[in-house]
């Protein structure tokens, strides 16, 4: 006990410390001057959620399907009527940069105040490497696996990842649904793994090395002005079967704080901007709930475990056979409550009902409409870190 002090009794409440008049005048200006003082400016983000309606503040959070050789129709009525606020080039298309630079602009074209409040659109695609390269042909390089990818030193990767990255600004594209982060434990476990070891999507076998190239890759990608979305939270190399093909799919070993999450970690320290939830199963992390419908695994883990405040998005919710027993709307709604930010559909067909779902949702329910608006929000920075903000 510190000289002077006498001692309190156990359980005893604070004593409130009396001011001297000069104390109290100094704490009675500080507060008028901290009541008066003038808000920091918004940011260009803020000012854009403030402008927006609420149907274009819930177009913002979906990511529609257009297949990469051609402009869906259906896709570009949805950006200028439901105010979908980005797309994805699906598919295969073998006419390289100019050909799918042109499918961009007739995206992009869509925009405009009164479909998104001025906001330019995410436009996203699959470009991994190896099997899984949605854009090919002239200008766009032979990308090798991700396998293969993990054999590179990892500034060489770096390097080689900007140049990957420039053709596809010279595209159009500005966000690469990649790189995977799943690790598959091993060549052997690789070969049962459909999902990834399957198509050598893995950049190697232990986290360490997954860690090491999947930061090369999200910084080399950022060196060409292209945004990623890391995959599969919380990792789909330990499963056997693809939720897109399959339902039922589970990881039964995923713990809270795995190992096999380390890739993650790494790429959100060192910013990747988005990352892409698994639809799979994880009876260690929450028995009733698939990952990306899961509060557990969006909000408690990768939000505040792993500290991501960027953009979550969904894998498809559209076609995938793991979520097909629910209901398109419920599937939308339950992403975005449970934290989640981009509802991925790759069909434009099934788009209406998740929107119309999200939109009622919000006009109900005031804390679902706040989850709304924060998540619209954190879309909106992405997009200003992208220059996509002003049309």
């Amino acid at each position: 006990m510190r000289p002077g002090c006498a001692a309190r009794p156990r359980g005893a409440g604070t004593v409130p410390r009396v001011l001297s008049p000069i104390a109290a005048l100094a704490a009675l200006l500080a507060a008028s001057i901290s009541a008066t003082a003038p808000a920091p400016p918004a940011t260009p983000a803020e000012a854009a959620l403030d402008r927006m309606t609420l149907p274009q503040q819930v177009g913002q959070l979906f990511v529609v399907g257009t297949p990469a050789d051609h402009a869906d129709r259906r896709t570009t009525a949805q950006v200028r009527r439901l105010h979908v606020g980005n797309v994805m080039l699906t598919g295969r298309s073998h006419g390289g940069v100019r050909a799918t630079a042109r499918v961009s602009r007739a995206m992009q074209a869509q925009v405009s105040r009164r479909a998104t409040g001025g906001v330019r659109l995410f436009v996203a695609t699959d470009q991994e490497g190896g099997q899984v390269r949605v854009l090919q042909g002239p200008g766009f390089s032979r990308m090798p696996s991700g396998l293969a990818q993990g054999r590179l030193r990892p500034a060489r990767l770096r390097h080689a990842a900007a140049r990957w990255a420039g053709e596809l600004h010279r595209a159009g594209v500005n966000l690469d649904l990649a790189p995977v982060l799943d690790t598959v434990p091993g060549p052997r476990a690789a070969r049962h793994n459909a999902p990834i070891g399957r198509y050598d999507r893995e950049l190697g076998y232990t986290p360490g090395r997954v860690s090491r190239h999947g930061v090369a890759l999200v910084r080399g990608m950022a060196d060409g002005r292209v945004a990623t979305a890391v995959k599969h939270f919380p990792g789909l190399g330990r499963v056997r079967a693809n939720p897109d093909t399959s339902s039922g799919v589970t990881d039964r070993v995923t713990r809270r704080h795995d190992p096999y999450l380390a890739p993650f970690r790494a790429a959100i320290r060192a910013g990747a901007p988005a990352v892409m939830m698994s639809t799979a199963r994880y009876p260690r992390l929450d028995p009733e709930r698939l990952a990306a419908f899961s509060p557990y695994v969006v909000t408690t883990m990768l939000r505040g475990d792993l500290g991501f405040d960027g953009v979550v998005i969904s894998d498809d919710l559209a076609h995938a056979r793991q979520v097909a027993r629910i209901a398109p709307g419920r599937r939308a709604v339950r992403f975005i409550a449970a934290g989640g930010d981009l509802v991925l559909t790759v069909d434009p067909q099934v788009l209406p009902e998740m929107y119309r779902a999200v939109l009622r949702k919000a006009r109900t329910d005031p804390r679902f409409r706040a989850q709304v608006e924060a998540s619209a929000l954190r879309v909106l920075t992405a997009k200003q870190r992208q220059g996509l903000l002003a049309h």
